[in-house]
């Protein structure tokens, strides 16, 4: 059997070799019995990434690359990857170093009793108190809508094959990548590690990054926003329509402050939440629109009928 590396590069000068070099160890000790390729992708970086992609493919096999144009993004990457993978399983790491290489042992164990998707979430970071503030913020709204997702998030994971056609199925450019795996209910295994400080290089994946992550859970993975915005325009339809009833019955026992108040009011109350009311139902049908044009299927069989 054989297991897929998918290891995004973006900057990552300096590492790549070591990545390398820490799965190929794997393979000669506890993961003996299994063949192994490694894909990096180079998504535009601007460093000697490329250059030491290339030396490291040239001295083993095991080694593919793949070149982007320019930098199209972490999923992008991914995604790439995935579709270039051909093994049994594919695990996709960072190249950072950041990750431990050898949870993946535990991870193919865990795939071969019998999980489609082995994630490996931070339980702990050893990062800047600012980044650790901001990660259980958003992991801690996000997981008001999918509380699947662990709490230091992740994206550490191996997909079996089946996990991976579905997975590749889905449609759409701005994607939430743990969403997505999550979405399907497949037998999932969760493995905790502490993420370890970066040693070699910086960070690329900055504060403006984060939140573009953010964000494509929140408008692409989640009803949330939809449905605190459909229950935001049925209240103040309900709260203006009892208003406006309020006023007409001042305005009958002419306590309204002055002539035209009440109508004036009667009439801004009425539009007003007649709008919000409208809004929420041209939002909750984009949002199916949405959801069409992701083409996800519609279901996901674990054991079916002859």
């Amino acid at each position: 059997m054989k297991i897929s590396y998918v290891i995004p590069v973006y900057h990552n000068e300096g590492s790549i070799g070591l990545s390398r070099d820490a799965i190929a160890a794997l393979f000669q000790g506890p993961l003996s019995a299994y063949d192994y390729e490694i894909i990096f992708i180079n998504d535009g970086s601007r460093d000697g990434s490329y250059v030491e992609m290339q030396h490291v493919a040239e001295s083993d096999p095991h080694v593919r690359l793949i070149n982007f144009t320019r930098n199209f993004g972490q999923i992008a990457a991914i995604i790439a990857g995935y579709q270039h993978a051909t093994g049994d399983a594919v695990i996709n790491m960072s190249a950072d170093l950041q990750d431990p290489v050898e949870l993946t042992v535990d991870m193919v164990g865990k795939w071969q009793s019998g999980s489609d998707i082995v994630i490996g979430h931070r339980s702990d970071r050893d990062d800047s108190m600012a980044a650790n503030l901001f990660s259980k913020l958003a992991y801690g709204a996000l997981r008001m809508s999918n509380p699947n997702i662990p709490e230091g998030g992740f994206d550490f994971v191996l997909m079996s094959r089946k996990a991976l056609g579905l997975f590749l199925s889905y449609r759409g450019r701005n994607r939430f990548f743990q969403g997505d795996i999550l979405w399907a209910g497949l037998p999932t295994m969760f493995l905790p590690y502490a993420r370890k400080k970066r040693i070699i290089g910086k960070s690329q994946y900055n504060f403006s990054k984060k939140l573009k992550l953010f964000y494509d859970f929140l408008l692409d993975g989640s009803y949330l926003p939809i449905r605190l915005m459909s229950l935001s325009g049925i209240l103040c339809a309900l709260l203006g329509a009892i208003y406006a009833a309020v006023i007409i019955i001042e305005r009958v026992f002419g306590k309204a402050p002055f002539q035209g108040w009440a109508p004036i009011m009667v009439v801004l109350l009425l539009v007003g939440g007649a709008l919000m009311f409208m809004l929420s139902i041209v939002g909750e049908y984009l949002w199916r629109i949405l959801d069409e044009v992701k083409a996800k299927p519609l279901y996901v069989i674990s054991e079916g009928a002859d």
